[in-house]
């Protein structure tokens, strides 16, 4: 009775913990803060550095494929021009990565770069963040795909191709940036995108609280969230002030202590893969909607939990009359359970 009553105690102070790591969690003081930023992003380090719960600093590093030095060919149709102008702000953008990195590491804070995911060559962007962030053993790597089209952001399953490349060259996975619309697509659709599911969550959302949010597919909790920017910063109010910067820095928070960060930090390692839930397919007799009267025969090989829900929400209603999805058993529920249970 004791060690079950300590249980379970171990499970609800755990679940609070969880919370709490969802409601506004930059406001516990115990918490590490890590600041991402571009090459447009102003900084003053010396400012910046005064606040000790800044732990980490992850900069922004390739984008899309490489430039071009010599601007042969057609250069993607821009000017030749341009694509001097272009060539220039990589290699500047490049130079102050490195010097940015000296500074935070000098100070011993975590370092980390992410890839801005474009349309095009998988393996050559990786590639090109190989190159561009050189990054060392003890420092994150990050995978940031900002969308699901195709054509304005690296697809799903060049994203997966990228993140295995990585680990090819490196031997450690990258962790996946990206908000909430697309990390919710890709847990729904987490048998289509077992690797991309499993990575590590960078999420971004400028929101005080996400209790609803997880878990979410294979994602029990992000590792870092992106909770302030200047979607939501101004002059007037803000989550997170950094001391050294402008209202457009990101500023991200870690729901440990920084000592608990830099023990995990340059990870490398995919999450557990959870069970793919139960689907069975109904063949609607008669009607159609809601009203449709649906029989369905399934193999019990073990005692199943199955979910009420209604059929109204139907997919593929007028597609050669089937549905997928949770079905409402309606009366032969109780029997499928007796079933299940005498075997």
């Amino acid at each position: 009775m004791i060690l079950r009553l300590a249980t379970l105690l171990g499970l609800v102070f755990a679940a609070a913990n969880a919370r709490a790591g969802e409601l506004e969690p930059w406001k516990t003081k115990s918490n590490a803060i890590v600041v991402d930023a571009y090459e447009l992003n102003s900084i003053d380090w010396e400012a910046m550095l005064v606040d000790k719960r800044i732990s980490g600093f992850i900069a922004k590093a390739s984008d899309g494929l490489p430039e071009s030095f010599s601007c042969t060919g057609d250069h993607n149709g821009d000017t030749f021009a341009h694509c001097k102008t272009m060539w220039r702000k990589y290699a500047v953008s490049r130079e102050l990565y490195q010097t940015r990195r000296m500074i935070a590491r000098s100070h011993g804070m975590l370092w980390g770069a992410y890839h801005l995911a474009r349309p095009g060559n998988p393996v050559d962007q990786a590639n090109h963040f190989l190159d561009y962030a050189s990054p060392r053993d003890d420092e994150l790597m990050v995978l940031d795909l900002e969308g699901i089209d195709p054509d304005k952001y690296m697809s799903l399953e060049d994203a997966a191709i990228f993140a295995g490349h990585i680990k090819t060259r490196t031997g450690r996975y990258p962790m996946l940036y990206t908000n909430h619309v697309t990390a919710t697509y890709i847990a729904a659709n987490r048998e289509k995108h077992r690797l991309l599911s499993r990575l590590p969550l960078w999420y971004a959302r400028y929101k005080p609280d996400i209790r609803n949010v997880f878990p979410m597919g294979n994602w029990d909790s992000y590792a870092l969230w992106q909770f302030s920017s200047g979607i939501n910063c101004g002059k007037r109010r803000c989550p997170y002030r950094v001391p050294g910067t402008l209202d457009d820095i990101d500023v991200n928070v870690a729901a440990m202590t920084s000592a608990a960060l830099r023990s995990v930090w340059a990870g490398g390692t995919l999450l557990p893969e959870k069970p793919m839930p139960l689907i069975l397919i109904a063949k609607a007799d008669e009607g159609v909607g809601a009203s449709s009267v649906a029989r369905a025969t399934a193999t019990i090989e073990a005692p199943l939990l199955i979910s009420r829900a209604d059929a109204a929400s139907a997919a593929g209603e007028g597609v050669d009359m089937m549905a997928t999805g949770s079905i409402d058993f309606g009366r032969h529920e109780r029997a499928v359970r007796l079933a299940a249970a005498g075997r």
